[in-house]
């Protein structure tokens, strides 16, 4: 099934880093015009530099997705590219691992406020532009994380929240023609997770059904059908590209 997304915009957060780089590239293969968000405006003008090379329709905002003025001001900048907003990706996020005990409090604000906070503050800025869209769509990337991890009691929580706000939006916003839904990746190919020591690697290679890690391809694809009218009556769902890993 070839996804198409033509004449639709979205806002992808976090499009610096790997995955959030090959959903913002995904969408726009697919024919959507993306405003690409990072806090790191290098990482950001690579995403949007790999983008017109392959001549997709995008942009880039700075803004920290963690203030509400920057997240208001990101939907407004993508309206005022392209007219208004049918898809909303909260990708942003980031870890600061410590054990409960070593757990500093701006350790657990930062990763509250990054994976979570950021996605409420985005979807409530973007919602009069998704209901007016009459297919507006917000996917939330969540992390298999979510169903608890030693040493990420902040991530953890944050990520599961991410799924109750899902679910939360998706009753609340059904009646708009605006889905929302999540997707929850697990052992992931990135250049992060090449870094791991090879016996940590082979150790979390050998917890998953697969045995091997996915792509960010796979996550994009997950990405892109929710945001496509293949998913026009799916709402609520958190899919789990992980393998068959389901947690330790």
């Amino acid at each position: 099934m070839r996804v198409s997304l033509e004449q639709r915009v979205a806002l992808v957060t976090g499009a610096g880093g790997d995955i959030g780089r090959g959903i913002a590239c995904a969408l726009g293969a697919a024919g959507t015009r993306v405003l690409i968000n990072d806090r790191d405006a290098t990482r950001a003008a690579e995403t949007l530099k790999l983008m017109e090379a392959r001549g997709l329709a995008a942009a880039v905002d700075c803004g920290d997705v963690c203030l509400a003025e920057d997240a208001e001001a990101m939907v407004a900048a993508a309206a005022q590219h392209w007219g208004g907003l049918d898809i909303l990706i909260n990708n942003a996020g980031g870890i600061d691992d410590a054990a409960l005990a070593n757990m500093s409090e701006a350790q657990w604000d930062g990763v509250l406020d990054l994976n979570l906070k950021a996605a409420f503050l985005l979807s409530r800025a973007a919602l009069p532009w998704l209901r007016a869209s009459g297919r507006g769509r917000i996917v939330n990337i969540a992390s298999m994380a979510y169903r608890g991890n030693v040493g990420q009691a902040n991530y953890a929580a944050a990520k599961a929240g991410l799924v109750g706000l899902t679910r939360t939006l998706g009753l609340e916003l059904a009646r708009d023609g605006v889905s929302v839904n999540c997707v929850a990746p697990g052992l992931i190919d990135t250049p992060k997770s090449q870094g791991l020591p090879p016996a940590v690697r082979e150790r979390l290679v050998k917890a998953v059904p697969m045995r091997r890690m996915g792509a960010v391809e796979d996550i994009a694809a997950a990405v892109c059908f929710f945001a496509s009218d293949a998913a026009r009556y799916t709402t609520r769902q958190v899919l789990h590209v992980s393998g068959g890993f389901e947690g330790f």
